[in-house]
C-alpha cells in the first residue's frame, strides 16, 4: 500500500492518522473538505485507501463514498463517525463503504482497518480470487441465473466489512454461502466460526458467545473466551439468529455497536475484531412485527441482505448438483461413481424438495445405498412417503423404535418430522414453534 487519503476538517485527526500511517510505511494525503478530496483523487491514481468523515464543511462524506464507488470501485473507503452514531455507520455501509471507525480514533482500530484494506489488494496471500460468475471452483454448484447472481453478489460483498444477513429456506446452503463470503474476503486468513443459535440451550448461550470467568456460575470451572473471541480477525456466522432469546438480543446489539464483549462474571469489556454474518430460514421482518425479534438488532444485522434461492427456483441446476453429490458420496464410500439415468432427473425435478439441497443429498445417499449396479435408476429415487408427505402405517414407530405416540401433539410432531425427512428446523416451522421448543419436546419424550 502506497497512499492513504484522509478527509476530515479537524487537523488533529488528520495529524493522528498521518503519524500512524507513516509508522506503517504509508504516505498520507490530506483533505479538509469534499472539494479538496476530489482534487486529490483526480491527481493521484495510486491511492489505496480513503478515510472520510461523515460531516464535512461542504457536504456529506456519503457523497464521496458514492462517487468513489462509481468511479473507482476497487478503492476501499472507510467513514469516520461520531461515537454512538450507529445509524450513520449503517447508512454508510449500505451506501458501499468498506468499513467505519468511531471517534475518538484508536490506533488498534486503524491497525485493523489498514490490515483489512491491505488484504484486499491484488496478490495478497490471504485473499482468494474473486468468486467467478461461471462457477469456477466454487462449491456453490449451478449455472442457473439465480446461482450466477448469487456468486456475483458474494464477490462484491466479500470486499466489505458490513454485517450480512442471509435469508433462505432450510437446506439451501446458507452456511456454505457464509463460508464463501469469508473465503473471498480480506479476513480469509482468519477463522470462520459457525454457531447455530437454536442448538445452544438458553441458559448457556450467553456464556458460549461472550465467554465467562471461572466461578461465575455453577459448572464454570475455568475461564472460557467465547465464540466471539474465537473468531478474532475472522468471521462469526450466527445461524438461525431468530432463535436468540430476547434478553440475548439486547446483549448482542451492544456488542455490535461497541465492538466489545463482556464475559459472564467479568467487569471489563474486551475489544473484538470480528465480522458478523447471520442467517435464518425465518422471515425476520415478520418476527419483528410479532415482537419475537428486536427491530434495532435487525437493522444492525441486516446492513446487507442476501437471499439464497430454494432448489425449486433453480431446477436447471439439478443435473450438476446430482452429479456432484453422487461423486462426493462415492469418494467417501470408496466406490466407483455410478451413472444417473435420465429418468432419475425427471423424477427429481417433479419433487417439491422442502428440505432443498440437503434433502436432495439425503435422497441420493439413500438411492446409492439401494443401488448395486453401475447406474442409479428411477426405481431407487421413486417417491417415498417422507417426500410426498404421506405416512406409512406404523412409520412413526419405525422412525422411533419403542416410542408410541400417546397424544395428538406427539403424533403431529412425529408426522412433521417424517414429512421433512427429520429436518427439525423445517418441522418446527411447520408446527408453528421454535427449534428450541421442538428440541425440548423430543428430549422430554426420549425421541432422538
Amino acid at each position: 500500500m502506497a497512499y492513504c487519503l484522509i478527509v476530515d476538517d479537524e487537523p488533529d485527526i488528520r495529524t493522528l492518522v498521518a503519524l500512524f500511517m507513516k509508522r506503517e510505511g504509508v504516505t498520507t494525503l490530506e483533505a479538509a473538505d469534499l472539494a479538496e478530496a476530489r482534487e486529490r483523487l483526480a491527481a493521484n491514481e495510486e491511492i489505496d485507501l480513503c478515510l472520510a468523515d461523515m460531516r464535512l464543511p461542504d457536504g456529506n462524506g456519503l457523497d464521496l463514498v458514492d462517487e468513489i464507488r462509481q468511479q473507482r470501485p476497487d478503492l476501499p473507503v472507510a467513514v469516520i463517525t461520531a461515537h454512538g452514531q450507529v445509524e450513520a455507520a449503517v447508512r454508510a455501509l449500505k451506501a458501499g463503504a468498506f468499513d467505519f471507525i468511531n471517534k475518538p480514533i484508536e490506533q488498534d482500530t486503524l491497525r485493523r482497518l489498514l490490515r483489512d484494506a491491505r488484504n484486499l489488494q491484488p496478490g495478497r496471500p490471504t485473499t482468494n480470487a474473486p468468486a467467478e460468475t461461471d462457477g469456477g471452483d466454487s462449491p456453490l454448484i449451478g449455472q442457473s441465473r439465480a446461482m450466477r447472481q448469487l456468486r456475483e453478489m458474494i464477490g462484491r460483498l466479500a470486499r466489505s466489512q458490513a454485517p450480512i444477513f442471509i435469508q433462505g429456506e432450510s437446506g439451501t446452503g446458507k452456511e456454505l454461502v457464509a463460508r464463501e463470503i469469508h473465503n473471498h474476503s480480506s479476513r480469509a486468513g482468519g477463522p470462520f466460526v459457525p454457531v447455530n443459535c437454536g442448538a445452544i440451550p438458553g441458559e448457556l448461550i450467553e456464556s458460549e458467545l461472550f465467554g465467562h470467568h471461572k466461578g461465575s456460575f455453577t459448572g464454570a470451572t475455568r475461564d472460557k473466551p467465547g465464540l466471539f473471541r474465537a473468531a478474532e480477525g475472522g468471521t462469526l456466522f450466527l445461524d438461525e439468529i431468530a432463535e436468540l432469546p430476547l434478553p440475548l438480543q439486547v446483549s448482542l446489539l451492544r456488542v455490535l455497536q461497541e465492538r466489545r464483549v463482556r464475559p459472564v462474571g467479568g467487569t471489563e469489556e474486551v475489544p473484538i475484531d470480528v465480522r458478523i454474518v447471520s442467517a435464518s430460514h425465518q422471515d425476520l421482518n415478520q418476527a419483528v412485527t410479532d415482537g419475537r425479534f428486536r427491530q434495532d438488532l435487525f437493522f444492525r444485522l441486516n446492513v446487507i441482505g442476501l437471499r439464497v434461492p430454494p432448489l425449486r427456483e433453480r431446477l436447471d441446476d439439478l443435473p450438476a448438483l446430482a452429479s456432484a453429490i453422487v461423486a462426493r458420496l462415492a469418494a467417501r464410500d470408496q466406490r466407483p461413481v455410478p451413472g444417473i439415468d435420465p429418468a432419475v432427473l425427471q423424477t427429481l425435478a417433479s419433487q417439491p424438495f422442502p428440505g432443498n439441497v440437503r434433502e436432495l443429498e439425503n435422497l441420493l445417499e439413500r438411492a446409492m445405498a439401494l443401488t448395486d449396479g453401475e447406474r442409479i435408476t428411477d426405481q431407487a429415487v421413486a417417491p417415498h412417503p417422507m417426500m410426498t408427505g404421506e405416512e406409512e402405517p406404523g412409520s412413526a414407530l419405525g422412525a422411533c423404535p419403542g416410542f408410541i405416540p400417546e397424544t395428538d401433539e406427539q403424533h403431529d410432531v412425529l408426522a412433521a418430522l417424517q414429512q421433512t425427512r427429520w429436518n427439525r428446523s423445517e418441522a418446527a416451522r411447520r408446527l408453528g414453534m421454535t427449534l428450541r421448543q421442538l428440541r425440548y419436546r423430543l428430549q422430554k419424550w426420549g425421541v432422538e
